[in-house]
Formats: structure tokens, C-alpha cells, sequence
């Protein structure tokens, strides 16, 4: 018995959590043949990472998810929210990116504030 993984093996899946993602899958599949598409998203956007939420700011089809994923970026993604007002300056999306933005740029923390003179 070795004391360390050896890369050159394949990794091992946890049958606990491959059943968990095969009822996740299911549910989501589920939700999007008997619920209304723009609520699943809705929730959807509020679980993704910083990239599908980016990717839903920038291109998601219902515009409340639009809208949504953009209140949801943070600082990590403030290029993508210069993108959408460079690209919608006057749209609700270029708006809500313009605020999003300057929420962002007035809450960098405790130590943001007290050396941002």
C-alpha cells in the first residue's frame, strides 16, 4: 500500500456521488419538460459558477436571466460587464451592467474604502 495517489490511474468515482449527479440530471430534465424553461433557468443561474453566469449575462435568450446573471457577477467580472455596456450602452442590460459596475466599484470592502481616498 502506497502513500500517495499515483497519477498514471484513473480516479476513482464515488457511486454516492455519481448517483447524485444522475438524480440532479434527472430532476433538471424534469423540471425542463413540465415547468416553465425561464424559472429552471432562473434557479440555474443562481447555482452556476462565475463562467455560466458570465456566459448567461452576455447571451442567455429570456431577459430576466440576462438580468439576473448580470446582478450576480462580481468583481471577477467586470470586464465582462464593460463588454455589455461597450456593446448595449442604452439597453436595460447595459444599464443594469452600468449599475452592477458602480456597486462593485463602491463596495470593494473594508479595505478598499479605507485606501480608496
Amino acid at each position: 500500500m502506497g502513500c500517495c495517489d499515483d497519477p498514471t490511474e484513473p480516479q476513482k468515482v464515488d457511486p454516492r456521488a455519481l448517483i447524485r449527479e444522475q438524480e440532479h440530471y434527472g430532476n433538471l430534465v424534469r423540471d425542463l419538460f413540465t415547468d416553465d424553461p425561464e424559472k429552471v433557468l432562473l434557479k440555474l443561474v443562481n447555482e452556476a459558477n462565475a463562467y455560466l453566469r458570465e456566459l448567461a449575462a452576455l447571451r442567455a435568450r429570456y431577459p430576466s436571466v440576462r438580468l439576473r446573471a448580470i446582478g450576480l457577477l462580481d468583481t471577477h467580472s467586470q470586464a465582462v460587464l464593460k463588454q455589455i455596456i461597450d456593446n448595449e450602452p442604452e439597453s436595460d442590460f447595459g444599464l443594469a451592467a452600468k449599475t452592477r459596475l458602480k456597486h462593485l466599484d463602491e463596495n470593494t470592502g473594508l479595505l478598499g474604502r479605507l485606501f480608496k481616498s
